[in-house]
């Protein structure tokens, strides 16, 4: 067989151990862990379908491995902890069996203990140790680790080490980046030592090294070490790319995989987990760069994906390995899909941080385009169902879509109507954002998955009443979406205004300043793509601001948006776009918006073109006309409330295993 990608695919022998390609799987944090840190049972299976999606290797992380200093957010191994072995035992078994190389991430949080947890003011009563004695920036005391204390640290990685290779772990990572404590020690930024801990480079580095030679004396040789750095932290006051390749020097004696990351975790995490405001890749040069100057194999880590990519970093050299997180989540199959040569059915992950933010939020996983994440022991295959029946889908979004693949899946005979020319349903708008192509893209995708599961999809085609009961289908799924909500403001029915769903439709017609009418999630993107344009057009961003201006009534923008996702918006809407909050519209001219501000006066914000985004309204009039018109009937997505495209596509899923 001819591969498609055939040094993506190829193997990769590190000491002694064969991995079955360069696609690894990037440590990313469990759910269900218990209160003495034990791995339960919903991480295992988190874990395990990487495995099972082909991933060469699957990390399981974090495990902090002192928790006298670091009683914080994640696992611990300790055989006087009941069950502590044994479901790090059952962990890595689930991973190996599948053919991938278990790995457990080794780590420290330092002065940043307890990051993850739901209950900030626990953390901020925990004991804070790190390299020298400071404040937080939340103004948490952080007390220097004495000596003593750092060989006490120093052992406990390598005890934790013996008790991971015990349990079936076939490698370890040690985390070196991101602000962790390992990091904090090589970094100017946090280490400000007068031992011999601190100052010189020599010096920062020397926990690592001690830390390595701990694993290692308790692993024994021929067993992957890995050491996870940042490549350059980002902030003035930390180390840049020529320190970190000093840094990659300094270690590799002592590993067998050098995993270049880059930033710190507290200041620049839209570089450590790139947005979908950067290209795909960011980072890859700090590995492309390292490599040059190390012999041991170098992984990149940082919004990758897509596999034409993956395919000439490793080609060309760049790295090894190439690492993946938030991709394997949006498609775990990814790595058989480039094997099997079938990259057109890869589901993208679209950078929305809707993974992260349910963490933070919830302590539970989940994924806006992938509805098993979080919930994979409910099962994540497809059983076929005991009786096949007809199912019309009214809808063509992405929950109207993902439900009739899934329905097709378990064997129904499944038609999905569209009353457009075209699927996708809001996801066509995000055509014209170029940040959110992968969004777009979505639909082509699912559209994809589904014609191959059986689906046939009629476009053109409305759904009434009359039309379901003539095809006479036993379920009945309602995937009608929202339309746009278009309040009756004088002039917002004028020639220089374009409904932002329309917005990809009628571009030509937007010219000179624009405002944003609406300061959710979709004006605020709108306004920082117009505000990019201007950019390029203008030559800064400074001079985008004085073109596109933006209009909010409330007092904050992008309420809507997640947790994650917010700040970073947030940046870019500061860099591009000058904001009017607190301003309530009251007429549409060819000047601009008349509105009146918090003290109740009357203000032109000016602009020749208007984008309306003023929020969506669910399609009560379809749910309403076709509630009976089938004997099984669910509404999902936009259709029963307006929401995420997360919910319709979870909700699609559930209706069609419902049936």
């Amino acid at each position: 067989m001819e591969r498609q990608f055939p040094n993506l695919t190829r193997p990769i022998t590190i000491a002694r151990t064969t991995f079955r390609n360069r696609i690894f799987s990037a440590p990313m944090g469990g759910t269900d862990i218990a209160n003495d840190g034990c791995i339960g049972p919903k991480s295992t299976a988190f874990y395990e379908l990487r495995a099972k999606g082909g991933a060469a290797a699957v990390t399981v992380s974090e495990l902090m491995v002192h928790p006298a200093t670091d009683g914080s957010h994640a696992y611990h191994l300790d055989e006087s902890i009941l069950n502590s072995l044994a479901c790090a035992t059952y962990t890595a078994d689930a991973i190996k069996r599948h053919g991938a190389v278990p790995s457990l991430e080794l780590s420290h949080s330092g002065m940043f203990a307890g990051t993850y947890m739901t209950d900030k003011s626990r953390q901020k009563s925990m004991n804070q140790w790190g390299p020298s004695d400071t404040v937080r920036a939340d103004g948490v005391q952080v007390k220097a680790l004495t000596k003593e204390m750092i060989a006490e640290i120093v052992a406990a990685y390598g005890h934790v080490a013996g008790l991971a290779k015990r349990a079936g772990f076939e490698m370890l990572m040690i985390h070196g980046g991101h602000g962790w404590l390992i990091n904090q020690f090589l970094s100017p930024m946090f280490n400000h030592r007068t031992d011999e801990y601190g100052g010189s480079l020599e010096n920062r580095a020397r926990l690592a090294i001690e830390v390595l030679k701990a694993v290692r004396e308790a692993v024994g040789p021929f067993f992957p070490i890995e050491f996870r750095m940042s490549g350059d932290e980002f902030v003035e006051e930390g180390y840049h790319l020529d320190e970190g390749v000093r840094i990659a020097q300094m270690i590799e004696p002592y590993c067998d995989i050098i995993h270049v990351s880059a930033g710190t975790y507290q200041k620049t995490f839209g570089i450590t987990h790139p947005s979908m405001f950067t290209e795909h890749g960011r980072n890859v040069y700090l590995a492309a760069e390292i490599k040059k100057h190390v012999s041991k194999p170098v992984a990149t880590i940082g919004g990758l994906g897509d596999p034409a990519q993956l395919e000439e970093i490793i080609a060309s050299g760049k790295a090894d390995i190439v690492y993946m997180g938030r991709s394997l989540l949006a498609d775990p199959f990814l790595p058989r899909k480039v094997a099997e040569n079938r990259p057109e059915e890869i589901v993208k992950c679209l950078r929305c941080f809707t993974c992260m933010a349910e963490r933070a939020a919830t302590s539970t996983r989940r994924c806006t385009v992938n509805p098993l994440i979080g919930r994979e022991m409910e099962g994540d295959e497809i059983q076929p169902a005991p009786v096949k029946r007809k199912v019309l889908v009214a809808g063509g979004g992405p929950g109207g879509l993902y439900a009739a693949y899934t329905a097709a899946r378990r064997g129904h005979e499944v038609i999905l109507c569209e009353q457009e020319s075209r699927t996708g349903g809001i996801l066509k708008s995000e055509q014209a954002l170029p940040f959110k192509h992968e969004m777009y893209e979505l639909a082509g995708t699912y559209e994809l998955l589904a014609r191959r599961a059986g689906v046939e999809i009629r476009l053109n085609t409305k759904v009434t009443k009359e039309y379901a009961e003539k095809e006479n289908p036993y379920a009945l799924i309602i995937a009608a979406g929202s339309v746009p909500l278009v309040p009756p403001i004088p002039g917002l029915d004028g020639g220089n205004v374009v409904i932002v769903n329309n917005y990809y439709l009628e571009k030509d017609k937007v010219s000179g300043d624009v405002v944003v009418f609406g300061g959710g999630l979709a004006g605020c993107e709108c306004a920082i793509h117009l505000g990019m344009e201007m950019a390029e057009k203008y030559g800064s961003a400074e001079e985008a601001k004085k073109h596109v201006r933006l209009v909010e009534m409330r007092d904050e923008l992008a309420p809507d948006a997640n947790v994650r996702h917010r700040p970073l918006l947030l940046k870019e809407i500061e860099k591009y776009v000058t904001v009017y909050t607190g301003y309530r519209g009251l007429e549409v001219t060819s000047e601009g918006i008349w509105c009146e501000d918090k003290n109740g006066e009357k203000q032109l914000v000016p602009g020749q073109s208007v984008i309306c985004a003023l929020g969506q309204r669910s399609r009560t009039d379809v749910v309403e006309e076709l509630m009976d018109a089938a004997p099984y009937v669910r509404v999902i997505g936009d259709a029963g409330r307006v929401a995420t495209i997360t919910n319709a596509v979870y909700q699609g899923y559930h209706a069609a295993l419902d049936i």
